[in-house]
């Protein structure tokens, strides 16, 4: 009988993510899955892709979001519960996995909260770097919650934006963001409301959580020239944009199937157009044409994008030297007899968050 075969798959938890992060740097991390995902935008037809799928309640959405290639398998469990921050939880939490697709072994779990909120970012930064005007500089924030932060940094690590107007209904929320933005010497100001916030940017980002059909913008409130940027927690029946900015300008989705059901554009026709964001990234489909064009980004989040994040982690671990390792699969001497993992009871092993980060 031949020896077992030991597999052990490595895990990123959420403090190890975060020590990952801090010792990378923020926006290195952010620009570096802005990367990553462009990268991965130029093999999108290479993957094979599906819209993910939603388990809603009164409270709030579970979602698994799969993707694969020829080599990796991956998927992200993520939920979206707005009136979690009552209970004291994140109104987002996630954790992903990277697989090899060839034998199906697991090859790494790791948190995603905190990373999702760098991907999200990134992916903002990356579609407002290919759509926006070049010369932008000037963002309007519409909703000031956990994600913010991470939105501001991206936009100013990738297109240099250096001035931040934010509103959000909660003060609180505009407090706290001005006070992170300020300390990360950035120039932000809060405003009474979206109308006098987004006057004047070159950029505006919608960013909030209630799964609600909002209108947080109205095509009153458009400039030409600008870029709108509407990230805000997306499923059916919650959009963020009347009607009438979609129509304003031309718009532009992450994979068309999935955005029609959660995105914004679910309140237009079928026979609406749309640009999927791989098409500009490649040279098949133009961005902005003219300077005066305004351009929409209708983010919903994509399971590629955490692809490409999950991507980033393994290969941050590695730079790292991470040892974390967790045990997912019996170890079997016999691969046809899983039975024999009962005979005799197995070491546990020590948590994998007492050990520390070698550092080369």
């Amino acid at each position: 009988m031949s020896s077992a075969t030991l597999i052990e798959t490595r895990f990123l938890s959420a403090e190890r993510a975060a020590a990952m992060i801090r010792e990378h740097g923020l926006a290195n991390c952010i620009r570096a899955i802005a990367d990553h995902i462009a990268s991965d935008f130029l093999r999108w037809e290479t993957f094979d892709k599906s819209a993910r799928v939603a388990n809603h309640s009164p409270d709030g959405v579970i979602e698994l979001m799969p993707i694969a290639n020829a080599e990796l398998y991956a998927f992200k469990y993520v939920n979206g519960h707005p009136r979690n921050h009552l209970q004291g939880l994140s109104t987002v939490m996630a954790f992903g996995v990277l697989a090899d697709v060839a034998t199906g072994t697991p090859l790494l779990v790791s948190e995603l909260t905190l990373t999702t909120a760098l991907r999200t970012a990134a992916m903002s930064a990356l579609a407002a770097r290919t759509l926006a005007q070049p010369d932008a500089r000037s963002m309007a924030i519409i909703g000031n919650g956990a994600q913010s932060e991470f939105q501001a940094l991206a936009f100013h690590s990738l297109l240099d934006i250096d001035t931040f107007h934010l509103y959000d209904t909660d003060p609180l929320a505009s407090a706290k963001l001005l006070r992170n933005l300020q300390a990360m010497g950035l120039q932000a100001k809060v405003f009474a409301d979206t109308r006098a916030a987004v006057a004047g940017v070159d950029i505006v980002t919608t960013v909030t959580a209630d799964k609600t059909n909002a209108v947080i913008l109205t095509a009153d409130m458009l400039r030409p020239g600008m870029h709108v940027n509407a990230v805000g927690g997306d499923c059916p029946g919650k959009t963020e944009l009347h009607v009438d900015v979609l129509l304003a300008g031309r718009v532009f989705v992450e994979y068309e199937p999935q955005t029609r059901i959660e995105g914004d554009i679910q309140q237009m026709p079928a026979d609406f157009a749309v640009t999927e964001l791989w098409q500009v990234l490649s040279g098949q489909a133009p961005g902005r044409q003219h300077g005066d064009d305004i351009t929409v980004f209708d983010s919903v989040g994509f399971a590629l994008e955490d692809f490409s994040a999950l991507r980033f982690m393994r290969d941050l671990a590695d730079q790292l030297k991470v040892q974390d390792r967790l045990s997912l699969i019996p170890a079997l001497a016999d691969p046809k007899d899983l039975f024999a993992c009962l005979h005799a009871p197995a070491a546990i092993p020590s948590r994998p968050a007492s050990r520390r980060i070698a550092f080369v």
